[in-house]
């Protein structure tokens, strides 16, 4: 028994000593980092380029070499730790540095740090486009010569649709030119996109993304799917598409729900009130859901669509029911339920 008791003493004590040593060790090789700066205005600064698909990793070098943090492994360590990463955009961002690798990830999410930054959101129209790069400092002659010249995937006749959704960051020597194509070659880079010119579907590669844009223009997220049903059952039986969205392009307005029976008569061949079938092309730039939702539309019988209050949007195959929601969406609109 004394023997046994001596054993556990001695297990005790090595145990001890291994944890000491262990503890001594990881505070002499814990991750170099900067201590947090409690003011950066007035410290150097440096605009550094995340390439796009850059991995934390990758990042974490970029800041290391760049003089931004003080090792690769103190970025990384916070990134890993931080979802927010996640999100850091590609492009150009305005990092101080000497900072602490936190810091250095706050910086990196800030969008007054991001130099030339555009955003292109899902629906909008290239004319939309064309006034952020305006405001950016390109002439509508740059603009225009930029949109008309991108090299477009096989099967595309116009630009519009094409433009993908989402934050772009520029150097300060950027061309206009390479602006449009960037967004472009976003469009086939990304999963949607790609998956759309793939397309085995009896609509073209550039009808289906005029089927997303019309989808993104008409419904919520949660109807995206029920839309496009309702497109491909008209189409199916010769139908006028008869969506507001497409007289809302071409008069280039937004936010108003009530349409004119004067407008729905405006001789265009965007006008699906007058026309049947598709548009000419989209109406405006879908994201990746909509894009989704053209290719692979809900199953169901819908014919009409309306919505009849703010987030309540209904569908029917009857003519008859859709008279009635009709009647209900009138007496919303005149209450004020849509202002």
């Amino acid at each position: 028994m004394k023997e046994f008791r001596r054993l556990v003493v001695a297990g005790v004590v090595i145990a001890s000593i291994t944890l000491s040593l262990f503890l001594l060790r990881s505070q002499s090789t814990s991750t170099p980092d900067y201590q947090v700066m409690a003011q950066v205005a007035g410290a150097p600064e440096i605009i550094i380029t995340i390439p796009s698909g850059a991995t934390g990793s990758a990042i974490a070098r970029i800041l290391f070499d760049q003089g931004v943090t003080k090792s690769v492994s103190a970025y990384f360590k916070v990134a890993v730790a931080d979802p927010r990463s996640q999100k850091v955009a590609p492009g150009s961002h305005r990092l101080t540095q000497k900072i602490a690798a936190k810091q250095a990830l706050d910086q990196l999410l800030d969008p007054t740090r991001i130099p030339n930054l555009l955003k292109v959101f899902e629906g909008q129209w290239i004319s939309e486009i064309a006034t952020s790069l305006q405001d950016i400092g390109f002439s509508k002659s740059e603009i225009n010569k930029a949109f008309s010249n991108a090299v477009l995937p096989k099967g595309f006749t116009t630009i519009e649709g094409l433009l993908f959704p989402a934050q772009y960051s520029f150097a300060s020597d950027v061309t206009a030119s390479q602006i449009a194509q960037s967004m472009v070659d976003r469009f086939r880079q990304d999963a949607s996109g790609r998956d759309l010119i793939s397309a085995q579907s009896e609509f073209s590669a550039q009808e289906l993304l005029t089927i997303a844009s019309i989808v993104q223009a008409e419904g919520k997220v949660q109807d995206f799917k029920q839309v496009s049903r309702v497109i491909y059952n008209r189409i199916a039986l010769g139908m006028p598409l008869q969506m507001d969205s497409t007289v809302h392009f071409i008069k280039k307005v937004r936010g108003s729900i009530f349409l004119s029976t004067q407008s729905t008569l405006i001789n265009s061949p965007y006008n699906t009130y007058k026309n049947r079938g598709l548009p000419p092309g989209p109406i405006g730039n879908p994201g990746a859901l909509a894009i989704s939702a053209a290719m692979n539309p809900t199953p169901g019988d819908w014919l009409y669509f309306i919505t009849v209050a703010p987030s309540d949007t209904r569908f029917t195959s009857s003519f008859d029911q859709f008279n009635i929601w009709k009647a209900l969406y009138i007496k919303n609109r005149k209450a004020g339920a849509f202002k």
